[in-house]
């Protein structure tokens, strides 16, 4: 009989001290495997799975690639790499970012989907934009049972909003009760039936986190060219629509839901904001310092000419330092609690 043997789950914004809960609620003889990505630091030093041991009774390590999948034990993506599973294998890469990450959680999710289908459980916890939606969504498409947060016991309710507004999901949960649900799942049987094959494109985004060239891949064939650029290396981003669900691929990889997608423009357009800043006030200091060269030889004409047009500069330079002013404290993690409500109460 086959079982619900694979447990994934995603975390960003205090996903550590929601994984400091829940791990210690799952059994030490749990008959599954438990798969981590985990939004940290590029150069981290990879002690996550040293602050899960401890909290619970499950080992835990770095996921290595070509690592055979073990029950009983919990794997967490290493610092700048991508968790991804194959049948029996891990597989541990440096493909592309996903919603400007590495480790990303869609990766995960989806791999599991397309190698083990209904065997697996995806769980979405607290975190900032929607990463792990559109994984959460292929794990449902593929048979698998889907178990979200409930957004008013998350640190950061984004991702499981974004969760539940696009995935039909199977349990929305407070945390305490997420690891009792998971040790009775993964009991359960799988179910022969998988509820949609995998498809040609859920297959080419596998490969693209493994490292698999996109040119012999056809995603240039499957999106359609979008009116933006990639954020990270300015090739056009293909429109991928899933569903409700649009998403954005470039042809070396990179991907971006719409959440992630307008966060990493909004910081892109500050540093750009500030770099104008920059130059307009390094303009005003040589304006400034010719002026006064041009008042010590008596050129006072172009001195005071010299210090109007710095003026006129330093006006931009606030012009910009306004534009850059900062929303009201808290401002995006109350509007997030305020759709939390709303959820609740439909």
């Amino acid at each position: 009989m086959t079982r619900k043997d694979i447990v994934v789950i995603g975390a960003s914004a205090g996903g550590i001290e929601a994984l400091k809960i829940l791990i210690p609620q799952l059994p030490k003889d749990l008959n599954a495997a438990v798969f981590i990505a985990l939004h940290v630091s590029p150069y981290g030093m990879g002690i996550v799975p040293e602050i899960l041991e401890r909290a619970g009774s499950l080992p835990a390590s770095n996921a290595k690639d070509w690592e055979p999948i073990q029950n009983g034990r919990i794997y967490v993506a290493p610092p700048d790499h991508h968790l991804l599973l194959e049948e029996g294998y891990i597989r541990v890469t440096r493909g592309p970012r996903e919603n400007r990450f590495r480790p990303a959680i869609d990766p995960l999710f989806r791999s599991a989907a397309v190698s083990f289908g209904p065997r697996v459980i995806g769980v979405v916890l607290t975190g900032w934009l929607d990463d792990g939606t559109a994984g959460l969504r292929a794990i449902r498409e593929r048979g698998g049972f889907a178990i979200v947060q409930h957004p008013d016991d998350a640190f950061a309710p984004s991702m499981p909003l974004n969760a539940i507004k696009h995935v039909e999901v199977d349990q929305i949960l407070p945390l305490k009760d997420i690891g009792p649900r998971l040790a009775h799942l993964v009991n359960t049987p799988a179910g022969e039936e998988v509820k949609v094959p995998v498809s040609e494109e859920m297959e080419l985004e596998v490969k693209i986190a493994k490292e698999e060239k996109l040119v012999e891949t056809g995603l240039l064939k499957w999106g359609q060219p979008s009116l933006y650029s990639c954020p990270e290396c300015h090739g056009v981003l293909l429109q991928l629509n899933e569903g409700k669900i649009t998403r954005f691929r470039c042809h070396t990889g990179h991907a971006y839901s719409m959440e992630s997608l307008l966060a990493e423009f909004a910081t892109q357009n500050e540093e750009t904001l500030w770099s104008a800043i920059r130059a307009l006030e390094e303009h005003v200091i040589l304006m400034k310092g010719l002026a006064q060269q041009a008042a010590e030889h008596g050129d006072t004409a172009r001195s005071q000419s010299l210090l109007k047009k710095a003026d006129e500069v330093q006006g931009r330079a606030t012009l910009v330092r306004q534009a850059l002013a900062p929303r009201e404290p808290h401002r995006e993690r109350q509007e997030a609690e305020e759709r939390a409500g709303a959820v609740q109460r439909t």
